[in-house]
């Protein structure tokens, strides 16, 4: 009888199909347990605006500043939606593409800032807090993604602009 391979630390070595179940395990519950809900967040949010009837006064009050980027001011709930989850902007975008809102290529300048800010909220507290983060330190780490996201949305204008799509 062949003894099994084990580590250093005097665990079972795994196979390539054993590593392979393991990540898809973990594939799954990320997108069961944390990206599904966050989109159902979005989509809420988004339905819940339109219904209530703000949508259009986001968009005429938001509007100016978010021309600068070339989108309407609707487009600012993306944002707020992924300033909670990047998977919520990434559903608020397609939401609002769907309905029409948006273009393929607004869609595509908030995509970037979703990522660069999203989850915001979120890294705070599980980063910084829990890492005992100097106070003195917080208003930088809350603005530089907030910046960043400015910086790739105004990047992404002018590439799609030089590429004649927006």
């Amino acid at each position: 009888m062949m003894a099994e391979a084990k580590t250093a630390e005097g665990e079972k070595k795994l196979s390539a199909p054993e590593y392979f179940m393991r990540g898809a395990k973990k594939g799954f519950y990320i997108g069961v347990e944390l990206i599904a809900p966050a989109m159902v967040m979005a989509y809420a949010l988004i339905a819940f605006l339109q219904l209530a009837g703000v949508m259009p006064l986001i968009g005429a009050a938001l509007g100016p500043v978010m021309g600068i980027f070339g989108l309407p001011g609707e487009a600012s709930v993306v944002l707020l939606a992924a300033f909670f989850a990047k998977a919520a902007g990434a559903a608020a975008a397609a939401s609002l593409y769907a309905a029409g809102t948006i273009t393929a290529a607004q869609a595509t300048i908030l995509f970037p800032a979703c990522i660069t800010m999203g989850t915001l909220i979120g890294h705070f507290a599980r980063v910084v807090l829990v890492c005992k983060v100097r106070a003195l330190y917080y208003p930088v780490l809350l603005v530089t993604p907030l910046i960043d996201a400015v910086v790739v949305m105004l990047m992404m204008r002018f590439v799609l602009m030089a590429m004649g799509i927006a």
